[in-house]
């Protein structure tokens, strides 16, 4: 089974599947492969494009154990059995990706996106077992313990109850 964890920059996704690997789970970092499927670079967004298509392609053709992570922001866009989508406050967020150092402009877009729940709408284009996690106030562990019921005990596909509109009614304008 692969399930992607997903969600935007931020939100903790790295330091999870850090977390589950060290718990002797498989992990595919997208990040680590990207690279083979960058197609251009986008400066106004200061991000690499990738080629979707063969970066799905590469992973349908993973031939997984039992379990397999494929951790990265665009892993939801790939075939996967199921998607985990990481969530965090805006103002958390917002502090968690200055301390990254980055521009105001980018930091602007992906609070924009975590408040419009843009991942969990592209996610749902292709997926039903889909789960958020409001990693807010949860460790690092914590959060890797949520996925781990997650895949053990396999409960109802959990999304849409998280919602932060009213910080994007007051914020953006």
């Amino acid at each position: 089974m692969k399930i992607a964890l997903t969600g935007v920059p931020g939100t903790g996704k790295t330091s999870v599947a850090k977390e589950l690997k060290k718990r002797g789970y498989d992990v595919l970092s997208i990040n680590d492969i990207a690279d083979e499927f960058v197609v251009g670079y986008d400066e106004e967004r200061q991000s690499k494009i990738v080629d979707e298509d063969a970066l799905n392609e590469y992973i349908k053709k993973i031939k997984e154990k039992e379990l397999i992570f494929i951790e990265g922001h665009l892993s939801h866009l790939l075939d996967v059995d199921a998607v985990i989508i990481l969530r965090c406050n805006p103002e958390e967020l917002k502090k968690r990706l200055a301390r990254k150092g980055w521009n105001e402009k980018k930091i602007r877009e992906n609070l924009e996106a975590e408040a419009l729940d843009i991942i969990l709408d592209r996610a749902l284009e292709k997926h039903e077992k889909i789960w958020e996690i409001d990693v807010t106030e949860k460790s690092i562990s914590e959060t890797a313990d949520e996925i781990e019921k997650i895949v053990k005990q396999a409960p109802p596909p959990n999304y849409g109850k998280i919602d932060w509109s009213e910080w994007l009614i007051e914020n953006v304008g």
